[in-house]
């Protein structure tokens, strides 16, 4: 089985260190892509700024032209844990809470603040997370 990627065309904007910022503009075939929400680049705006970890970064210079891509899996998985696994978050406290024998403004309180608890360990663990959902890049 073959990997799929998503690939777009982008242009240097600045690199420092081992970090490549690189502003890449969604195409109309966005539109038709399966993985449009999933990396983000088919939303309303045109332009995304994407910084990519490399370690030929001294080789990009401002204003050249890239190919960035990531595995589609890989965006899969950014919106599962950013957008499914704090839905199932809330939904399950405010059952829980509800069954607990809370009202249902204290039961939509403690949905909200565990929301709020799951986003902010994804927080702490946004190193972690980086180095599984991580872009390449390469000379167009």
């Amino acid at each position: 089985m073959a990997i799929s990627t998503v690939t777009h065309s982008g242009v240097v904007l600045n690199t420092f260190g081992d970090t490549v910022t690189v502003a890449v503009e969604s195409s109309e075939a966005c539109g038709s892509c399966a993985s449009r929400s999933a990396c983000s680049l088919g939303t309303q705006t045109n332009t995304r700024n994407i910084l990519i970890t490399t370690p030929d970064a001294s080789l990009y210079r401002v204003g050249e032209k890239v190919i960035v891509s990531t595995r589609t899996q890989m965006g899969l998985l950014a919106v599962a844990l950013c957008y499914a696994l704090p839905a199932v978050v809330l939904v399950a406290a405010i059952i829980i809470a509800h069954e607990v024998g809370f009202s249902d403004g204290v039961s939509a309180l403690m949905g909200l603040f565990s929301v709020a608890i799951s986003y902010g360990v994804l927080w702490l663990r946004r190193k972690k997370l980086a180095q599984k959902i991580s872009f390449t890049i390469q000379k167009e």
